[in-house]
């Protein structure tokens, strides 16, 4: 299932924080918690690669060229609600990053996703985007969050999940092929509701505390 274009995140410390989090009886401040910690240690992973540049800079001993990463270049893209868990993880890791939103819900009869609420930063042609979402299921929602965002020209497109289905992964591999993926765990499969099995049961219901 893994190809060049999905990439997943085996550490340690992010497998083992997962681990706690697909415990049923995770309380919702313990879930939220460790979304927060996973989505900074995924965050590392994520902008491996990120561009650079040299300033001037002055040491306690002379004066140097060293590199920065432009954060402000960066847009972290949420996909409402539960990708906003994401959010503040990754605001600790590249704190000058813009946020955009794409709000969607998934209809509970046809699993297609649907729109409610679109908005980014100016200059998006200059940005790069980062989308968060922590469930790639049927990736019906992914598809139409990056469908929209490529209307804006970003720089480039990334899209990172806490736990990705098998068919999630081909859903967006087939519509965005040019949109690398990351993501903690590729789990089995879906079930007949659309979860994500073994998984670790609805995020934004966990993250909130709504069932």
């Amino acid at each position: 299932m893994t190809s060049p274009a999905v990439h997943v995140i085996g550490h340690p410390l992010v497998q083992h924080k997962l681990t706690l989090m697909r415990r049923k009886d995770r309380s919702t401040s313990g879930f939220r918690r460790l979304l927060h910690e996973i989505s900074m240690l995924m965050a590392y992973e994520v902008t491996r690669d990120m561009p650079t540049q040299l300033v001037e800079i002055e040491t306690p001993l002379e004066k140097m060229r060293s590199p920065v990463i432009d954060g402000k270049k960066t847009v972290f893209v949420v996909i409402m609600r539960a990708g906003s868990g994401f959010l503040d993880g990754m605001l600790e890791v590249v704190p000058g990053a813009r946020v955009g939103h794409v709000g969607l819900y998934r209809d509970p009869k046809t699993l297609g996703a649907v729109e409610y609420y679109f908005k980014m930063p100016q200059d998006m042609s200059e940005r790069d985007a980062i989308v968060l979402d922590p469930m790639l299921a049927t990736g019906n929602s992914a598809v139409a969050a990056v469908d929209r965002l490529k209307e804006t020209k970003p720089k480039s497109i990334r899209f990172v999940s806490l736990v990705a289905a098998p068919e999630g992964i081909a859903n967006m591999q087939r519509h965005h092929p040019d949109v690398p993926i990351y993501t903690a765990a590729i789990d089995r499969e879906l079930n007949d509701h659309g979860y994500i099995v073994p998984g670790l049961g609805d995020a934004g219901d966990r993250l909130f505390g709504t069932k």
